[in-house]
C-alpha cells in the first residue's frame, strides 16, 4: 500500500468542521478587536496603564510590563515574571486594548493567588510537549510498520494535547472574569465600554475553543486510520 495513503484519504474529511471553526474564531476576533480598537476610553488611559495599575492593586509590584513587537500577541510569562503587551495593546487606549492588558494580568493573578487550573496546565506542559512530537512519530511508525498497538499508545500520548486545551480553557475564562470585574470594580471602563471588551475578550476565547476542537477531531482522525490499518 503506498505510504501517500496515510495522508491523503477520505479521513481527513473529519477534520473539515474544527478547521472551519477555527477559521471563524480567528475572523471573529481579528475583526472584533479591529472594530473595537478604534474605540477610545472615556479616561483616555493606556493598556499598560492600566496593566500596572491592576498588578499593583493585588501587590505585584515585581511584574514587569514590557513592549514587544506583534499584535495581539500578549501573553503573561510566569517563568520571568512579566506581563508582554504588543503594539496593538500597550501605547493603546482602546477599549479593546484595555481589555486584553487587563486580561493578561488576569493570568498574573491566578499564578499569584495558586489558581488550580493553572496549576494543571503548567504541570503538564511537559507531558503536552511529549505527546505533541514523540506521540505523532509513534502514530505514524505504527501506522506504516502495521503495529496498531504501537500507533494506539502514540494516540494516547497525543491525548495530552487535548488534556492541555480542556484545562486552557477555564484558566482562559477566568482570567477573562477577573479582567471585566476589576475593570468595572476599579472604575477603569465606564459601563457603557464595558460590553466592548467583553465582546474582545469573548472573540479572543473562541480560539481557545477552536484549539480543543481541532485536537479532538486529530485524534478520532487518527483512531479512524488504526481500525482501518486494523482491518485490512
Amino acid at each position: 500500500m503506498p505510504f501517500g495513503f496515510y495522508f491523503y484519504d477520505y479521513t481527513y474529511i473529519v477534520l473539515v468542521p474544527a478547521l472551519l471553526f477555527a477559521l471563524f474564531a480567528q475572523f471573529k476576533v481579528n475583526s472584533t478587536y479591529a472594530k473595537y480598537s478604534k474605540v477610545r476610553n472615556s479616561r483616555g488611559i493606556t493598556g499598560a496603564e492600566v496593566a500596572r495599575r491592576i498588578l499593583d492593586a493585588n501587590g505585584l509590584w515585581n511584574v514587569k510590563i514590557i513592549h514587544i513587537a506583534g499584535n495581539l500577541t500578549d501573553n503573561y510569562n510566569p517563568a520571568t515574571n512579566t506581563v508582554s503587551l504588543s503594539d496593538s495593546t500597550y501605547s493603546s487606549t482602546s477599549v479593546a486594548a484595555i481589555g486584553v492588558a487587563a486580561h493578561e494580568c488576569g493570568h498574573a493573578v491566578q499564578h499569584a493567588t495558586g489558581y488550580v487550573p493553572i496549576k494543571i496546565r503548567s504541570a503538564i506542559i511537559p507531558i503536552t510537549n511529549i505527546g505533541s512530537s514523540v506521540g505523532v512519530i509513534l502514530i505514524l511508525v505504527g501506522l506504516i510498520f502495521s503495529a496498531p498497538s504501537l500507533a494506539t499508545f502514540g494516540v494516547v500520548l497525543y491525548s495530552a494535547v487535548a488534556v492541555f486545551q480542556a484545562v486552557t480553557l477555564p484558566v482562559e475564562f477566568n482570567a477573562s472574569a477577573r479582567a471585566l470585574k476589576t475593570l468595572k470594580q476599579d472604575f477603569i471602563l465606564e459601563e457603557d465600554e464595558l460590553p466592548l471588551a467583553r465582546k474582545v475578550l469573548s472573540a479572543a476565547a473562541l480560539t481557545y475553543v477552536a484549539a480543543l476542537l481541532s485536537s479532538i477531531a486529530t485524534i478520532f482522525r487518527y483512531l479512524l486510520l488504526i481500525n482501518n490499518r486494523r482491518n485490512r
